[in-house]
């Protein structure tokens, strides 16, 4: 049976519909869920998408992590179960503290909607878990704070555990490292700048995504096996 995915919809976001879309083709079966949902144990997996949760007033990210839903992410996320950030849902991430780092605002403060290359850094992430490390792919970037940025000690730990899931070929941001993407100890949580949702159709420029969705559709799956 096909996983059961959980799509967060906060005030604000604007990518909801494309991640359901993209699962859906990928193999799952996605839902939308409010961000004042308190329950998530339902669920396979969830994603957080992009947008611009509750106006991204004071910064992004840093009032969406309060809301209620952001609970029963996290309690996903210790349980095992995979958790995706696309664009804002990575901001919301690092902000609840579900993934190191910060977002801040782009090198030469200018927003970026284009489309970039990135390599695939690591397999051991429920994103990338079956997509070979080394593998380039195009998929679109649409952000003003997509800069990743840590202190030198966060960076080496993520090197050293192989927790860089995806760099930029040529960094559009300034972000540290060319980081693109990166995960959590365990794997199970990733966030990502770049859009995969928007990458699911050769006609439109790019299927790339299609790859690391399949993959979280996979983890997903698995995950809802070993649950069951």
């Amino acid at each position: 049976m096909a996983p059961r995915i959980g799509v967060v919809v906060f005030p604000g976001s604007n990518c909801e519909h494309d991640v359901v879309s993209a699962l859906d083709q990928a193999g799952a079966r996605a839902e939308l869920v409010w961000h004042g949902a308190t329950d998530l144990s339902g669920f396979d997996g969830v994603v957080v998408p992009g947008g611009f949760a509750h106006g991204d007033y004071l910064r992004p990210g840093a009032i969406a992590r309060f809301s209620p839903v952001m609970a029963a992410v996290g309690e996903l996320a210790r349980s095992g179960r995979p958790v995706l950030g696309i664009c804002n849902g990575f901001q919301v991430l690092t902000e609840a503290g579900l993934l190191p780092g910060a977002l801040q605002k782009n090198r030469g403060l200018r927003f970026i909607c284009d489309t970039v290359e990135v390599e695939v850094v690591s397999s051991r992430s429920v994103l990338t878990r079956d997509v070979a490390p080394g593998t380039v792919l195009r998929l679109p970037i649409n952000h003003f704070e997509g800069n990743y940025t840590c202190d030198d000690e966060t960076l080496t730990r993520l090197v050293a555990e192989d927790r860089v899931v995806l760099r930029y070929v040529d960094n559009p941001n300034g972000s540290t490292g060319d980081i693109a993407g990166v995960c959590n100890e365990a794997g199970n949580v990733v966030g990502l700048m770049p859009h995969p949702e928007r990458a699911t159709e050769e006609l439109l420029g790019s299927a790339d995504g299609l790859p690391v969705l399949t993959s979280f559709v996979a983890a997903s799956a698995a995950s809802a096996a070993v649950t069951a």
